[in-house]
C-alpha cells in the first residue's frame, strides 16, 4: 500500500530514480516501521527539491555524513 505518490513529484523535480533511492533508504532510517511518516517525509524532501529550497546534492551530502548508503530499491 502507497500512501503518497512522491515518485511522481520526484520525476516533476528532476530527481534520478538512483538518487531517489538514496534518498528512501535515508529517510527510512528513521521511520523503520511507520510506512505513513516514511512516505510524508519522502515526499516532503521531493517537494522541497521541486520547490527550490534544498538542492538534491546538499540533502544527499548531509545524510551520507551520518548514514551509509545501500542499493535500495523504491
Amino acid at each position: 500500500m502507497h500512501y503518497f505518490n512522491f515518485k511522481k513529484v520526484a520525476c516533476d523535480a528532476g530527481i534520478p530514480e538512483d538518487k531517489l533511492n538514496e534518498l528512501c533508504y535515508y529517510i527510512r532510517q528513521e521511520f523503520p516501521k511507520d510506512d505513513m511518516m516514511y512516505e510524508l517525509h519522502v515526499l516532503r524532501v521531493c517537494m522541497a527539491i521541486k520547490n527550490g529550497y534544498v538542492k538534491l546534492e546538499d540533502v544527499i551530502a548531509a545524510n551520507s555524513i551520518t548514514n551509509k548508503t545501500a542499493d535500495i530499491s523504491v
